[in-house]
């Protein structure tokens, strides 16, 4: 599976943002908001078996087995990856990944209300 194809099959998966610890997921995001490879790389290699054993890994897998379910594209390498890969897949990191962004997403929305307000 290609990061690509990882990254595509993580949008699709139905996972709640606020069941998965945020300031771990504030690591991540950082280093996606500061734009370097490989200190994006070094967070989501630190932060995913963290979150994957705080709770990610079985909401992960059931969203990932519904997305197959669904005949989402590349859903069943996904489910592959993750089952036996665990935090160290593809897919596992293209989830945090995708979490951290949105949490990052809500963050500035937030931000920005707040300024509007005062």
């Amino acid at each position: 599976m290609t990061p690509s194809q990882a990254d595509e099959v993580a949008a699709q998966l139905d996972l709640d943002l606020d069941r998965v610890c945020h300031a771990c997921l504030c690591v991540v995001s950082f280093a996606l908001e500061g734009g370097e490879p490989r200190e994006i790389a070094d967070a989501l290699a630190r932060m995913t078996p963290d979150l994957w054993a705080d709770g990610l890994e079985g909401d992960a897998l059931a969203a990932a087995a519904h997305a197959c379910e669904l005949d989402v594209p590349n859903a069943f390498e996904a489910l592959t990856d993750l089952e036996q890969r665990g935090a160290k897949s593809i897919v596992a990191r293209a989830i945090v990944r995708r979490l951290a962004e949105q949490l990052s997403a809500r963050t500035s929305t937030a931000l920005r209300w707040e300024a509007e307000m005062n």
